[in-house]
C-alpha cells in the first residue's frame, strides 16, 4: 500500500507554498506534515475547511453590523458617523434620495446610481416606508438598513461560497476574504456587494461554461455598478489565447442583453433620471485619495505659484476625464499584450484582478468602499497572505485617514493634510505592488501557487481552456517570447465539496 499523500486532498498552506502561513505555524508546533491526517478530513467531520470558512464569513458580518450599530438611529450628532467610524450611505441616501418620502427611484426621484441598484433600494425602500407608515412607532432609516444589511450579508456569502466552489482544492484561500478586515468596515457602506455577488456568479457560471448565463449576470453586475462589464476584457484575452472565441461572443451577448434590458425601462420612459449617473460621473471633481488628489497636494508643495499639471487639470474636468480614460485605456492595451505574450495563458483571475485595479488607480473617483471590489478578485489572482496583509494595513490606514478628514472638513481639524496624502499614497502603492506581483506571475507562471496546485492549468479558463492558438503561436515567437507554451496538464477530479452554487 503506499505511502504517498494523496494528489486529491486539498492544499494546506502552512504545508505548501505560502510562507507568511509557514512561518506564522511554527508557533503551534511547524507545518502540517505531508503525511498527517488532517483533522477536517476524517469522515463524517461537520467542521470541514468549506465550512469553517463560511461560519468566519458569517462571524466577520455580523461583527461589521455590531460595528456599523453607533450609526443605526441615524442621530449622527457630533460627528458620531466618523468618530466611531460607523458612517454608511445606505441609511444616510434613504433619506436623501426620497426614499423615506416614498419616493419611486427614477420615477420621483433621479438616483445617482445605475439602474439595478436603483432598483434594489426601492424594492428595499419602499416596503419599509409603507410599513413606517402604517406604523409610526418604528425607526425607518434603521429598519431600512438593517433589511439591506441582511441582504448585502447574503450576497457576500454567496461570494464566498463561489471563492470556495472555485478553489476546491484550496479551500483555505477563501479565509483571507472571510476574515479580511476590509470586509468587517466596508461591507454596508453602499450597494457594492450585489454588484460583487453578481459577478462573482457570472464567474462562476463561465467556470461551469454557460457562457451566455455568465455574461447575462456580468451585464447585469455592470447594471449595478460598472466594473464587472471590465471582467468581459480578460475573458477576451484568454479566448483569444486557445482561439474559442465563440464562448466569449456568446458571454457578450448576455451581457449586453442583460444591461439593456435591465436599462431599458428607465433609458426610456425617465431618460433624464438615466443620464443623471453618467453626467454626475462626468462632472465630478478630484476626488479625496486618489492620484490625482496626491497629485494636486504635490503641485501645491512643489510650485510657488500653487499651480502645476495636476492643479490645471482639477480646474478643467472634461479634459481630466479624457486623460483618465486614455490612461486606463492604455493600461488595457498593455493588459492585452502581456496576456498574448506571456508563456503561458494568463488566468482569469489574474486578468480580472488587473483590469479593476487599473481603473481605480487611474479613476478620478476612488470611494473607501471600493477596495471592496479588490477582495475576491486577489484572494483568486494572488492568494499569498502576506502581500494582501500589508496591502489590508494601508487600505484600513487610509480608511481611518479619511473619517479624520470627513472630520476636518467640518471645521475641526484632526489630522494634517499631509498626513492623509501619506495614508491616500500608500493605499494606491500597496495596490500598484499587489499589481507588479500578479504581472510577474503571469510572465513567471512557475511562481503561481493556484497553477502548482493545478498541475499548470487555469482551473478558471471554463469553455475557453486549451493550448495556444496558431495565430498566438506565431505571434509569440515573431517577438522572441519563447517556444509555444505546452497544453495544459490534465488534473485528476476535483475532490468532494460541501459546497453547492
Amino acid at each position: 500500500m503506499s505511502t504517498q499523500p494523496s494528489t486529491d486532498r486539498p492544499d494546506v498552506p502552512s504545508a505548501t507554498s505560502d510562507g507568511f502561513v509557514r512561518g506564522l505555524s511554527q508557533f503551534i508546533g511547524g507545518p502540517l506534515g505531508s503525511h498527517a491526517t488532517r483533522p477536517d478530513a476524517r469522515p463524517g467531520r461537520f467542521w470541514t475547511a468549506p465550512r469553517i470558512i463560511m461560519a468566519l464569513t458569517c462571524l466577520i458580518l455580523a461583527f461589521s453590523w455590531v460595528q456599523k450599530s453607533p450609526c443605526m438611529s441615524g442621530d449622527w450628532q457630533k460627528n458620531v458617523q466618523y468618530t466611531r467610524f460607523c458612517y454608511t450611505d445606505v441609511l444616510a441616501l434613504y433619506y436623501a434620495e426620497g426614499l423615506s418620502d416614498g419616493a419611486v427611484p427614477y420615477v420621483d426621484h433621479q438616483v445617482e446610481y445605475p439602474v439595478v441598484t436603483g432598483y434594489f433600494m426601492g424594492a428595499l425602500g419602499l416596503p419599509v416606508h409603507w410599513y413606517g407608515v402604517n406604523h409610526p412607532d418604528i425607526n425607518q432609516g434603521s429598519w431600512f438598513y438593517n433589511v439591506n444589511a441582511l441582504v448585502l450579508s447574503l450576497f457576500a456569502v454567496i461570494t464566498v461560497a463561489v471563492i470556495l466552489a472555485l478553489r476546491r482544492r484550496r479551500p483555505w484561500d477563501a479565509a483571507i476574504f472571510a476574515l479580511s478586515p476590509i470586509i468587517l468596515v466596508t461591507a454596508t457602506v453602499n450597494w457594492d456587494f450585489l454588484a460583487i455577488g453578481l459577478a462573482a456568479i457570472g464567474l462562476l457560471l463561465w467556470v461551469r461554461k454557460h457562457p451566455i448565463a455568465a455574461g447575462v449576470l456580468l451585464g447585469l453586475g455592470g447594471a449595478a455598478k460598472l466594473w464587472p462589464l471590465f471582467i468581459l476584457g480578460p475573458l477576451l484575452i484568454i479566448a483569444l489565447r486557445s482561439g474559442r472565441l465563440t464562448p466569449w461572443f456568446q458571454a457578450m451577448a448576455g451581457a449586453v442583453v442583460a444591461w439593456g434590458v435591465a436599462n431599458f425601462p428607465v433609458w426610456y420612459w425617465q431618460h433624464e433620471a438615466w443620464l443623471r449617473f453618467f453626467r454626475l460621473n462626468s462632472e465630478r471633481p478630484i476626488d479625496w485619495g486618489t492620484l490625482w488628489y496626491i497629485g494636486r497636494y504635490l503641485d501645491g508643495k512643489w510650485s510657488s505659484s500653487g499651480g502645476g499639471p495636476f492643479q490645471w487639470l482639477s480646474d478643467h474636468v472634461p479634459t481630466l476625464n479624457w486623460v483618465t480614460y486614455a490612461l486606463f485605456g492604455l493600461a488595457c492595451v498593455g493588459l492585452l499584450v502581456l496576456g498574448l505574450l506571456a508563456p503561458q495563458p494568463p488566468r482569469l483571475a489574474q486578468l480580472a484582478f488587473l483590469v479593476v485595479a487599473f481603473f481605480l488607480i487611474f479613476s478620478k473617483v476612488w470611494s473607501q468602499q471600493y477596495v471592496l471590489w479588490l477582495v475576491p478578485l486577489i484572494v483568486l489572482a494572488r492568494p499569498k497572505w502576506g502581500a494582501i496583509l500589508a496591502w489590508t494595513v494601508a487600505e484600513i490606514g487610509y480608511f481611518a485617514a479619511f473619517y479624520a478628514e470627513l472630520i476636518g472638513a467640518g471645521g475641526k481639524p484632526v489630522i494634517p493634510e499631509g498626513t492623509f496624502v501619506l495614508a491616500s499614497t500608500l493605499r494606491l502603492v500597496t495596490v500598484a505592488v499587489l499589481c507588479g506581483l500578479v504581472i510577474r506571475e503571469i510572465w513567471r507562471p512557475e511562481l503561481d501557487v493556484v497553477r502548482q496546485t493545478y498541475g499548470g492549468a487555469d482551473p478558471d479558463a471554463g469553455p475557453a481552456e486549451g493550448p495556444d492558438d496558431g495565430w498566438v503561436q506565431r505571434l509569440r515567437s515573431s517577438f522572441g517570447v519563447g517556444a509555444p507554451s505546452p497544453s495544459p496538464v490534465v488534473v485528476p477530479p476535483e475532490p468532494p465539496s460541501v459546497v453547492k452554487v
